[in-house]
């Protein structure tokens, strides 16, 4: 007697991820194992995210300050009309955990400039960009150059955009590709302290959702290949993809290395510490630092730190927090409404009258890299303790 055949269904049903695995070089463990940070969850982060989401990326990690408006809706394929006035990074994570069940998406409303630790983009595969900020593109760079972290950048304009692969010892820098204007933008940003942060922001780009798409597709395909990067794929480390949606002319562009670029700076070996931004002292950091480099080590922080406002009348007052998050009203005197004068520091030697504080009183963010320097010897230290604040895992 025959025996009887299971033709129900679910006996052809496949795999998920089985018409991926029948890429040559596919590794799908590789991606279920990969981190992938996505700063920006507007038009391009949208859809870098759910690309991400659909290939079955393990874990998703968005930060986005800013909440959803009407206008993000014709570019936005994770958000809907309910979700107007919510935090972007949120509702997408949200979404994507919906689109594939088998992924971890978590959203950050914060500042990439100031407000996410170093220790954050250490334990990145890669960084995703969706921005339209020179200067958050910068911050995200050095980051990355930091703990030695490749990172893809996007942009999009109407129907053109382009997208560059930036990796550290691997050719340019986004640095490297910066023009004098660029940096003219930034130094103005940075100059004037007394503009409120509305007007600070630069002016809107015009987009769509298809040219986001295309850009999107080529940044994470270029993720796709740095995570397979043993199988000897090309990507476009130092180079940029141009997209000219009116004409669909696109092209490769090589980025010139610049071999005194500020950007360059890798971090040696990093010691994980218990220490936590709102708990541990500087006082008890600069001793561990201390006593391992010597009684002349100093702390070093990678961010100039305003410590304290002075004023012509006489007047003063703390600050303590980045020269970055300054605004003008924070340099006006209680006592005259004038103008105030600032100091800032960026290395701690064992004089100051505020060691008794924590490093997140001056503005440090959970789970960063600080230095301890005793003259040329340097040594980095993580604040590891903040690890569960940050991640929840």
């Amino acid at each position: 007697m025959n025996e009887k055949i299971d033709l129900t269904a679910e006996s052809f049903e496949e795999d998920r991820y089985a018409r991926l695995r029948l890429i040559p070089w596919w590794d799908q463990d590789r991606l279920k194992q990969a981190s992938v940070m996505v700063v920006g969850a507007g038009a391009l982060g949208n859809e870098l995210i759910k690309n991400l989401a659909l290939l079955g990326v393990g874990k998703i990690y968005i930060f986005d300050m800013d909440r959803i408006e009407n206008t993000n809706l014709t570019r936005a394929v994770l958000f809907r009309r309910e979700d107007v006035g919510c935090f972007k990074a949120e509702i997408a994570a949200e979404r994507a955990c919906r689109m594939n069940p088998d992924i971890f998406a978590k959203g950050f409303v914060a500042n990439i400039i100031d407000d996410v630790g170093l220790g954050v983009f250490r334990r990145m595969d890669v960084v995703l960009g969706g921005l339209d900020n020179r200067e958050a593109r910068l911050a995200i760079n050095q980051a990355c150059y930091k703990v030695n972290k490749p990172w893809v950048d996007g942009a999009i304009e109407v129907l053109n955009g382009f997208a560059r692969v930036f990796v550290p010892g691997r050719g340019a820098c986004y640095e490297c590709t910066m023009t004098e204007t660029d940096w003219a933008l930034i130094n103005k940003r940075k100059s004037c302290a007394m503009l409120t942060h509305a007007q600070m922001n630069e002016g809107k780009i015009p987009t769509t959702p298809t040219s986001s798409s295309v850009i999107a597709g080529v940044q994470v395909q270029e993720m796709l290949k740095l995570l397979h990067q043993d199988r000897g794929l090309p990507t476009l480390a130092g180079k940029g993809f141009v997209f000219n949606g009116l004409t669909h002319d696109s092209y490769v562009v090589e980025y010139q290395e610049k071999p005194d670029c500020m950007s360059h700076d890798t971090y040696g070996e990093i010691q994980e510490m218990p220490w936590e931004a709102d708990k541990t002292t500087l006082g008890s950091m600069l001793q561990t630092i201390r006593s391992d480099l010597g009684e002349t080590a100093v702390l070093e922080f990678d961010r100039e730190i305003a410590l304290t406002a002075r004023c012509g009348c006489g007047s003063s007052k703390p600050l303590f927090c980045p020269v970055h998050k300054l605004r003008g009203e924070m340099l006006l005197c209680d006592s005259c409404g004038g103008t105030m004068q600032f100091s800032t520091a960026h290395t701690l030697n064992g004089s100051e009258s505020f060691l008794d504080q924590t490093p997140a009183a001056l503005g440090i963010p959970p789970l960063h890299i600080v230095c301890g320097r005793a003259g040329t010897t340097m040594k980095y230290y993580e604040l590891t303790g903040d690890y569960v604040r940050v991640f929840g895992e």
